[in-house]
């Protein structure tokens, strides 16, 4: 069975979980908690060198970097797809994946918040003014994307879900952590509450994992 080094609140892990899911993929979660330092352990980097989760341990190896775990999982159990069949098309999701995976999520994880507070004494203000600026400038781009991909409002681009879904749902996630205002968005918002009554969706949910707090 597939190990997944997880942590409960990391958007990355949240995503591969939900790719996991909707592939009908059993694995093991092995949690890491993150804000005490266990992806730094010796043991985990060994295992992931980047020391981040998640990472899928296979019998041939280890695999960091989320979206890279979601295309393997697309090439290994290509059904249900989260790549549309046209070259154009997967472009254009692998394009709104990439904005939140690239552009945003990185600006404000963990590791980089820390710096951020111990390199540049960084108040809690000026923090969240941070995390909001980035996140602000990737959604307002993605609800344009969207608006000119979603066919019924439901999911980010065409009628069922792709990897820009499992990117989006964990962001937004994020932005209601951070007290991000979100009214802006009105697409992003719809489908975040379609794709979150959907069982996949369900069970990948921070608060539905056995290592977040009661």
């Amino acid at each position: 069975m597939m190990i997944l080094h997880d942590f409960w609140r990391s958007s990355a892990a949240y995503r591969t979980r939900i790719a996991l899911n909707l592939k009908g993929l059993d694995y093991r979660a092995v949690p890491h908690h993150l804000p005490a330092g266990a992806q730094r352990a010796p043991d985990y980097l060994a295992l992931n060198p980047q020391g981040l989760v998640p990472a899928l341990q296979l019998e041939r190896g280890v695999l960091g970097q989320s979206l890279a775990v979601i295309e393997y999982l697309e090439e290994v159990q290509p059904s249900p797809p989260l790549l549309p069949a046209d070259a154009f098309d997967r472009a254009m999701v692998r394009a709104m994946a990439l904005t939140v995976a690239c552009d945003v999520h990185p600006l404000n994880n963990l590791r980089v918040l820390q710096y951020l507070r111990g390199e540049f004494a960084a108040d809690e203000a000026a923090v969240t003014r941070w995390i909001h600026h980035w996140m602000a400038l990737g959604f307002a781009a993605l609800e344009r994307q969207v608006e000119a991909h979603s066919s019924a409002g439901r999911f980010c681009f065409a009628d069922s879900p792709t990897m820009a879904d499992l990117c989006l749902v964990p962001q937004i996630y994020n932005a209601r952590r951070f007290g991000c205002e979100l009214a802006a968005y009105p697409r992003l918002l719809a489908i975040d509450a379609h794709c979150r009554t959907l069982e996949a969706f369900r069970r990948a949910a921070p608060e539905a994992q056995p290592d977040a707090p009661a």
